[in-house]
């Protein structure tokens, strides 16, 4: 085996042990809260029990018309949108990118529904697509499933954000193996939801999981992004090439023979490393993603980095 998937930490997965066998030592839930309103800075949060019940609680808290990117978004935006039988809006980009001057032409008092890298590999804007949503009084959901923690500021911000959502299943930046969370400074979002919340409520175990997670993410989603960063420096045809992201995207017109070889030579014990494209999650174009977000933090050497791009030279354009 030469690459290993990521899994929640040792402590996460015995503290988990420990709350299955003997309960809960502490309030989980009211230390989870402390800690994502130190991220987001809003005084609202929520623990719910996967990501997608975050996206329900959002999408079920705001208007009825909802934005969603062509590409490099997730594709349970647009099934939650359906589910609640929300008008649906599809927001032209660039390869994912948000250009925050085609949000003038959306519909005023609607919900744009994004996630904080397109397709992982590109950071959006969210500074500057704020901005442009206020002239509108446009509600941005960010999905900061793999944002959380910037230590920047640009991503997971509620500065920028009106709700800011996470999945904390795995292989996330906080990975507890399941679970999700949702933030905000509007608190009739979580009036109107109540019902809803109930019946996404985590249990002791994750929210034990997903508190521990917690420490550390900065220095996690850093050592993520900037193994991301030498990739890209080291390699052609990359897509955001210049942008922070948590994958790496290579342009290739046979993407069904390089994903082939490269799931053959980089071998690693789960499936998920290797994405092939056209897709709607990452980009609609022919190419394959390097998921480097899915790597276990001890990959991310300069050696394992090295024989990826080793293997990607050998076998581009082939």
């Amino acid at each position: 085996m030469t690459f290993k998937f990521k899994e929640p930490s040792l402590k996460t997965k015995e503290t988990m042990a420990d709350v299955a066998l003997n309960g809960a030592s502490k309030n989980y839930e009211e230390s989870i809260v402390s800690k994502i309103k130190g991220h987001t800075g809003h005084e609202n949060v929520r623990v719910t029990n996967s990501g997608n019940a975050s996206i329900f609680i959002a999408l079920s808290g705001v208007g009825e018309n909802i934005i969603i990117p062509d590409q490099g978004a997730w594709n349970g935006f647009k099934q939650v949108a359906n589910l609640l039988n929300k008008n649906i809006t599809i927001l032209k980009t660039e390869q994912g990118i948000i250009d925050s001057e085609d949000i003038e032409e959306l519909e005023n008092n609607s919900s744009l529904i994004l996630t904080s890298f397109a397709g992982y590999s590109g950071e959006q804007n969210l500074k500057e697509i704020s901005e442009a949503c206020k002239e509108k009084s446009i509600t941005i959901i960010e999905d900061a499933s793999a944002g959380i923690g910037d230590r920047k500021k640009r991503l997971g911000n509620g500065e920028y954000s009106d709700i800011i959502l996470t999945s904390t299943g795995s292989p996330k930046i906080i990975n507890a193996g399941s679970g999700g969370i949702i933030s905000t400074n509007n608190r009739e979002i979580f009036e109107n939801t109540k019902i809803q919340q109930k019946i996404v409520k985590p249990n002791e175990i994750i929210l034990s999981g997903i508190d521990v997670e917690l420490d550390n993410i900065e220095k996690k989603l850093e050592n993520t992004i900037n193994a991301c960063s030498y990739l890209k420096n080291n390699l052609d045809n990359v897509i955001h090439q210049d942008k922070r992201g948590l994958n790496v995207i290579i342009k290739d017109q046979k993407p069904k023979d390089l994903s082939w070889n490269l799931k053959h030579e980089l071998e690693i014990n789960k499936s998920g490393f290797i994405t092939k494209c056209p897709n709607y999650n990452r980009v609609k174009e022919k190419a394959v993603a390097i998921e480097i977000k899915n790597l276990d933090y001890c990959c991310l050497t300069k050696e394992k980095l090295d024989l990826i791009i080793e293997k990607v030279e050998k076998f581009k354009n082939q």
